[in-house]
């Protein structure tokens, strides 16, 4: 008799242990909000510049809209913390050259909502270090060669869900204008590996975002 895994965890079970997880997150964010006596809030534009590690191309060809609202608040003199919620393009883009004869065309566009939770620490009077993790869930997949979007017997399914480790800085240009800089990369798989490999896509892939956004704060 072949000896079975003690413990089988399904694409289901992970689907819903990461709402548990975003539901019990908001509620903390609820409760801490209720408690914190000094709120800071605007809305955010900007844009990223993004890669799909795992597949065959190289570089952050692809870029893509970034727009939403933060809230934050001080948790220490020199240190706030605070969540988001924002509409974020990523994927990837292979660059075209123009002395190739038959060059191979393949875009992959993402649309996440994405809510980022963050901590920071005021270096100086205009320069923070943030950082923190974002979830997203994906609200449309598409991927697109010289002959237009794939048809759907050539679509592979994407995860729903993304978890991106993020690191950046902010930049405190005007009394309510900010400038944030942004890297992040995901922990889990955006899609796994393909079952053979495939001209655009051989291994596990993931999200590499480098973002640049505007933030403008509105409570004052």
């Amino acid at each position: 008799m072949k000896n079975r895994p003690l413990f089988v965890i399904t694409n289901k079970q992970i689907t819903m242990n990461l709402k548990k997880t975003v539901c019990l997150l908001l509620f903390s964010t609820a409760v801490f909000g209720a408690a914190a006596q000094r709120f800071e809030g605007g809305v955010l534009v900007g844009f990223n510049g993004t890669q799909v590690e795992g597949d065959t191309y190289k570089g952050y060809n692809k870029p893509g809209l970034l727009a939403g609202a933060y809230i934050q608040t001080d948790l220490a003199p020199a240190v706030f913390a605070g969540m988001e919620i924002k509409y974020s393009q990523k994927g990837a883009r292979n660059r075209q050259d123009p002395k190739n004869p038959n060059p191979e065309k393949y875009i992959m566009r993402l649309n996440y909502v994405d809510i980022p939770f963050f901590a920071g620490f005021r270096t100086s009077e205009t320069i923070s270090v943030i950082g923190g993790a974002s979830l997203g869930y994906l609200i449309r997949a598409t991927e697109y060669n010289e002959y237009g979007e794939f048809p759907p017997q050539d679509q592979k399914p994407f995860n729903d869900f993304d978890l991106q480790p993020f690191v950046g800085f902010q930049f405190e240009l005007l009394d309510r204008l900010k400038l944030d800089l942004r890297m992040a990369y995901s922990v889990l798989p955006v899609r796994g590996k393909p079952e053979n490999d495939l001209w655009y896509w051989r291994q596990n892939q993931f999200n590499n975002v480098i973002s640049l956004a505007l933030y403008y704060r509105l409570d004052r």
